[in-house]
């Protein structure tokens, strides 16, 4: 069994039911974000699921140096605090340099560290020291074995508010394949482990400037990670996803939600 992990007042892992982390890949306007916070606040209260609100300020390792990186830091916290406040929710963002943590650290109740940038040793120590609790993707790159040095280095810190999200691994090229092994795995290291159900059914650059995504997979993977005992599902959330200015392929649609976490709760 998991330790128990709390981000606000949500408890993740021990015998404490899943959890879900959702909202937009990006932030593209306190309009949306607000919509798609509100959705989630009453769907996740009727079905009697806990939820973190997650979006980012900015996407900084997109396919394309077009493609839109969101509102940045500053504007970006200060939508963050709004969701929190005005629907007291708990939120989590992540982060892609040091210097970006302390500003973060005022606003968010979990910090995450994006899969590319799992084993920098710097960014990891820079946010564990914080105390916050400390949300690692696992790097696409990485077996779940090797998930254990990046406990090790959050722990050296002093902080055990640890959890590992799993979000697939290459699989040849632009292609991803979930391993359920991984979560067996990362969850015997003793910290509440997460799949990330839209991100681990991307296609990374399989548009050529952009990935696709095989949505039709989101339920299946989501219920058997929950079969294993995985302590919370992550999802990417979208009003209308085929206009989403990130993850457009794999994003759920926020009016399909409900049914999903139905089916996904009845597993």
């Amino acid at each position: 069994m998991t330790i128990e992990i709390k981000i606000g007042n949500i408890k993740i892992g021990g015998k404490n039911p899943f959890v879900l982390i959702a909202g937009p890949c990006v932030i593209e306007t306190k309009e949306i974000v607000f919509k798609i916070a509100e959705q989630l606040k009453k769907i996740t209260k009727e079905l009697k699921i806990p939820l973190v609100f997650k979006a980012s300020y900015d996407k900084a390792n997109r396919s394309s140096i077009k493609s839109y990186r969101g509102p940045g830091i500053y504007k970006g916290l200060e939508i963050l605090a709004d969701i929190k406040e005005k629907f007291d929710i708990p939120v989590l963002t992540d982060v892609h340099c040091v210097s970006e943590i302390p500003l973060v650290a005022k606003v968010a109740d979990a910090i995450q560290i994006p899969a590319f940038l799992c084993r920098q040793t710097d960014l990891l120590i820079a946010a564990a020291i914080t105390k916050k609790p400390i949300n690692v993707k696992k790097g696409q790159f990485l077996s779940p074995y090797d998930m254990k040095n990046v406990v090790e280095k959050i722990e050296s810190t002093g902080n055990k508010n640890i959890l590992l999200t799993e979000r697939g691994t290459s699989f040849g090229y632009n292609n991803l394949i979930v391993d359920m092994r991984s979560l067996v795995i990362m969850k015997n290291f003793g910290y509440p482990v997460i799949f990330d159900a839209t991100h681990s059914v991307q296609l990374p650059g399989g548009l050529g400037n952009k990935s696709s995504g095989q949505k039709e997979f989101i339920l299946p993977l989501s219920k058997a990670a929950l079969a294993i005992g995985t302590d919370a599902i992550f999802m990417e959330v979208h009003p209308s996803p085929e206009k989403a200015l990130s993850d457009s392929a794999n994003s759920v649609k926020l009016s399909e939600l409900k049914n999903l976490l139905k089916e996904i709760k009845n597993k």
